[in-house]
């Protein structure tokens, strides 16, 4: 027997009116699998009842939870002139959520859809649909993403019965009680199932359903999306027609957030918490993090130390034991009085034995010679605290190992028990990193970076003369090559011996300043032949900065031939030809190295115009756990590290190797100079530890913003963040970092008075870079930051660099497209839902409301002067009324606005492509077919905006003369009619127009709007 679905069509109410009589002949087309059926045509009804059943063959059951059933609701238009149909509004449902009997079914009530941004679609129609098979269970197959099939449609609707498990533990029970109210929850598909990753919100259900496959490709900017199918909360009753009972209750909701991905807030025992109690003197500076106990041993020198080889002398080293940790200083050859300086840390966690052994060794190729020893109780260690002085070293007999003092050798040492608050701990050894090689230890310490300043240099090339090129009597075709390291700007090509160029190029230069400008004129003789007609070298440390609107003076340089440019100006000719430029340093710009909306400095290059401090940013980094095991393959888990960028200091914790749950407890300050500014904390893998190679790149965990604005002033932030990083594969979850955050405001009506300046430096606003230019020199200067990074001791490498800035943030992306288009809709609901709340009023849903509206503006119009105070006296109450749901938490990386839970794996291959393109020929061709569908609905939507800026143009422009000249004689008449009247009058006529009672309206549009829509636009010009 095979598998049939069937769609149960009942009724429809309040659908809206198109047959220009305030009525339709509404009936219904349902689509399934390439399967078409549709329901008779009720005449002149706008609540049309047609309880007709449809039933489809369903080829493969295991596709089905894969298969969408469109409903869509028509008028039937035969008989009149132009299309057979209109469009009155449509339903989607998703295979997903389709019923395997029909006692299951149920009836749903869903609202109708619109089709296009413009469409003026309302009312709902009750369905039920349920399958009927043989019995059989067919799991549903698995769904392989194939980039050829992928579809340009929206994702359909799905229901999650939620009582669906409470209902079979009940069903003993069904004769006797009745039948409770069940909540029904509507999404999209695009917003609750996730594609390769978990859902962001999963029903609450106590059996786990089997995971639905990936839904239909969507472009996100149809006018089906279901971004823009979101509605406010609504209650609505509906008749079960299924069965007999009470009436049943659907409840339109968002989806909740996945709790995997929200912030967890924590109580960890840190001192600013507990508000210093125990009088730890290490409160008052080191208060974010949890205090981690260490034993210090400073291994500073040797002397006299007994020869120990036949050549006369000895190559030395320290062991440092602890329990099984041991930590060695290098060793030193011939040298019997070495110095070491070199500080060992021991975790007082993992300290294993009460005595520390440190003993001094002599290198050598088959085994190392004992030379003596030193014992230390840790009982009698003492306890160092900052701000004491440090610990000072003291000289120790060495004894042998019978424990007897030797005649020759002493080491000076200085043992204390301290904090990570200890200086010494940033370039200690630390016993977690006991098994990495001394040449990578360096790559396992904290340390605390520092951006170089970088400025924004100008070059103005103006002109050149006497160019002569190597052919005589040939006209040469010049152009002007100008470099800054690895910056290069070519001017455009002149055929003339005193070209004038007059074009201006934007470098970004960094301190010391120790670059050279090159400027070369080319002489291009022919394709792909250059010749060199003289080049010019100015430091950049000798170019002037431009404090003020008024430019420096352009001069005259000596073009010097390619040779003489070798040889310098020892031999000066008595002719050169010569160029005219204009350099400046423009300090009063901010060069930026991250987007505006996310940046972490806003000050500009010169420091006299930098403003002053408004606050401190104080940072605990605490601990991660439940990281992924990165290096698996390897026979080990995650060796993690942070990274914290802010303004132009970058600070780096220690790596703590093969630990899936590190605590790293390390506390960094800001300087903060302006609230409107953002943190960023990264979390990597150090992959440059033994054995690894030196071009290997450390693997990204995650990423977390934090914008200070949103902190309270004073209040300690403590939370788990999570860790998301988006793969190839899907969105994953690398874990969770803990951190503590505190900003602390020194300058309040500083800092109040910073929300009434600009963002950037005035010479942002006064003379402006052009977008594209600040998205090339934004990468000049992320490129720089790299390189200088690069160098530091442990290097930050590129790789970290352009993820904690996003080099990548302006490529195009698929999904960033949704999730801004999304924005821009979220935004638009808040308007709608205005329209709505006045349209309630003029057509009075709620008679209460709408007589409390007419006595409100009856006032206001008594008495204009009342107008304004009551606008911001209610501005004043909403938020008084909204602060007590005001975020109590940090803002965080958000997955559902960011589209990243439902994002198609062919979304994520193309955001992930390289630039220009790797992929095969036929994958970009079914992109670029795509692009080209989002770009045609783009530009439909597009065009009908302007067509009604054309029609709002066209009221004056005299391109229809009957209709100007009726606007322009109405237009009259109100201004003779408006002057003789007193304004409260025409007011309140105008008011009690707009509010009248339904009984005094027209279905049919208004005629102010029947004129607008008939004034012409220039669509009809368009080939």
């Amino acid at each position: 027997m095979s598998t049939k679905l069937t769609v149960e069509v009942l009724d429809a109410s309040d659908l809206m009116p198109k047959d220009g009589q305030g009525s339709a002949n509404p009936f219904v087309q349902v689509s399934f699998d390439e399967q078409r059926q549709r329901t008779q045509t009720k005449p002149k009804d706008l609540n049309p009842y047609w309880n007709e059943k449809l039933v489809f063959t369903v080829n493969d059951p295991r596709d089905l939870p894969s298969q969408t059933i469109e409903v869509v609701v028509y008028h039937d238009r035969t008989g009149e002139a132009g299309h057979e149909k209109n469009f009155l509004g449509r339903v989607r449902i998703s295979g997903v959520s389709v019923p395997l009997s029909e006692s299951e079914a149920s009836v749903q009530r869903c609202p109708l859809e619109k089709r296009g941004l413009f469409s003026n679609i309302k009312g709902d129609i009750a369905l039920k649909i349920y399958a009927v098979h043989d019995g059989n269970y067919y799991p549903p197959a698995p769904q392989q993403p194939n980039a050829a099939s992928i579809e340009t449609e929206a994702t359909p609707l799905q229901e999650y019965n939620t009582n669906k498990l409470e209902e079979d533990d009940m069903a003993g029970e069904k004769k006797t009680k009745k039948k409770e109210k069940e909540v029904r929850t509507f999404h999209s598909i695009g917003t609750a199932a996730a594609s390769g990753g978990p859902a962001p919100a999963p029903a609450p259900a106590l059996a786990t359903p089997p995971p639905p496959p990936p839904p239909p490709m969507s472009s996100g900017f149809g006018f089906e999306t279901h971004l823009m199918k979101e509605k406010a909360p609504t209650v609505e009753a509906r008749t079960d027609y299924a069965r007999a009972g009470p009436a049943t209750v659907m409840q339109m909701q968002f989806p909740k957030p996945n709790p995997e991905f929200a912030l967890v807030e924590t109580s960890p025992p840190v001192a600013a918490r507990m508000r210093y109690r125990a009088g730890d003197k290490t409160a008052s500076t080191y208060d974010l993090v949890e205090q981690m106990r260490y034993l210090y041993v400073n291994v500073v020198k040797a002397r006299d130390l007994p020869v120990m080889d036949v050549s006369g002398s000895l190559d030395p080293y320290v062991e440092v034991k602890l329990g099984n940790y041991k930590g060695r200083t290098k060793h030193l050859q011939k040298n019997q009085n070495p110095v070491w300086n070199q500080i060992f840390a021991f975790s007082k966690d993992r300290i294993q034995a009460n005595i520390l052994e440190v003993t001094v060794k002599d290198k050598d190729l088959v085994k190392d010679d004992f030379v003596g020893r030193v014992f230390f109780d840790l009982l009698e260690v003492p306890l160092r605290v900052p701000p004491d002085s440090p610990l000072a070293p003291q000289w120790y007999k060495l004894v042998d190992k019978k424990g007897d003092k030797t005649s020759k050798g002493e080491i000076m040492l200085a043992v204390w028990m301290g904090t990570q608050a200890d200086e010494a701990f940033p370039e200690a050894w630390h016993s977690d990193a006991h098994d990495i090689g001394q040449t990578n230890l360096n790559n396992t310490r904290s340390k605390v970076y520092f951006t170089p300043k970088l400025y924004y240099l100008r070059v103005h090339v103006i002109e050149a003369q006497d160019l002569f090129p190597s052919e005589k009597g040939r006209m040469p075709d010049a152009y002007v090559k100008v470099q800054l390291g690895g910056q290069l700007r070519i001017t455009k090509p002149l055929r003339t011996i005193n070209p004038v160029w007059n074009e201006e190029f934007m470098f970004v230069a960094s301190e010391p300043l120790d670059d050279l400008i090159t400027v070369s004129v080319e002489d291009r003789v022919g394709p792909g032949k250059d010749e060199n007609m003289g080049k010019v070298y100015i430091p950049v440390r000798d170019v002037p900065p431009r404090r003020d609107p008024k430019l420096p003076d352009p001069r005259w340089c000596n073009l010097l031939k390619p040779s003489q440019a070798e040889e310098g100006e020892k031999k000066k000719e008595k002719f050169s030809s010569k160029i005219l430029l204009c350099l400046y340093l423009d300090t009063g710009y901010h060069v930026l190295d991250e987007s505006t909306h996310f940046s972490s400095d806003l000050q500009p290059s010169n420091k006299f115009l930098r403003k002053e401090r408004i606050g401190i940013l104080e940072l605990g980094i605490l601990s991660a756990r439940n990281l992924l095991p990165l290096k698996s393959k390897d026979g080990r888990t995650t060796d993690a590290y942070c990274v914290a960028k802010y303004g132009n200091k970058w600070v780096r914790t220690r790596t703590l190797l093969d630990n899936l749950h590190p605590r790293w407890n390390e506390q960094y300050t800001w300087d903060v100079h302006d609230p409107c500014t953002v943190i960023t904390i990264g979390v990597f893998d150090n992959c440059h530890i033994n054995g690894s190679k030196e071009d290997a790149r450390d693997q990204r965990i995650g990423k977390v913003r934090i914008r200070l604005s949103t902190l309270e002033n004073d209040r300690i932030y403590t939370h788990y963040y999570p860790l998301l990083v988006l793969h190839p594969s899907g969105l994953k979850k690398h874990g969770e970092i803990q951190l503590a955050l505190r900003f602390t405001c020194t300058a309040w009506v500083n800092m109040i008075t910073q929300y009434g300046k600009p963002l950037l430096p005035k010479m942002h606003y006064l003379q402006p870079i052009p977008v594209m230019l600040i998205d090339w020199l934004r990468h000049q200067a992320i490129r720089i930051i790299a390189a200088r990074l690069g160098r530091a001791e442990p290097p930050l490498r590129p790789e970290i660099v352009e993820y904690m800035l996003d080099k990548d943030h302006n490529m195009w992306s698929l999904r960033r497209s949704k999730a801004n288009f999304g924005r821009i809709m979220k935004l638009l609901t808040g308007v709608a839902a205005v329209c709505k709340w006045f349209n309630d009023i003029c057509t009075w849903r709620n008679p209460v409301t709408t007589c409390l509206v007419y006595v409100v503006f009856l006032m206001l119009v008594c008495y204009p002067e009342l107008i304004l105070p009551t606008i911001f006296l209610y501005l004043f109450v909403i938020g008084m009324w909204n602060y007590r749901i005001r975020p109590r938490q940090p803002p965080h990386m958000d997955i559902r606005l960011s589209q990243a839970d439902n994002v198609h794996p062919d979304e994520l291959d193309e955001e992930f492509d390289t630039f220009p393109t790797s992929r095969p020929a036929d994958i970009v061709r079914m992109r670029y077919d795509r692009l080209r569908s989002i770009a045609g609905r783009v530009q439909t939507v597009v065009g009908d905006l302007a067509s009604q800026g054309e029609r709002a143009q066209a009221i004056l422009s005299w391109r229809d003369p009957r209709a100007t000249a009726i606007f322009i004689i109405f237009s009259l008449i109100w201004a003779v009619f408006i002057y003789i009247t007193p304004f409260q009058v025409v007011a309140v006529l105008v008011g009690l127009y707009l509010l009248r009672h339904p009984r005094f309206r027209s279905k049919m549009p208004s005629a102010p709007v029947n004129f607008f829509r008939r004034l012409p636009s220039k669509s009809d010009q368009l080939l």
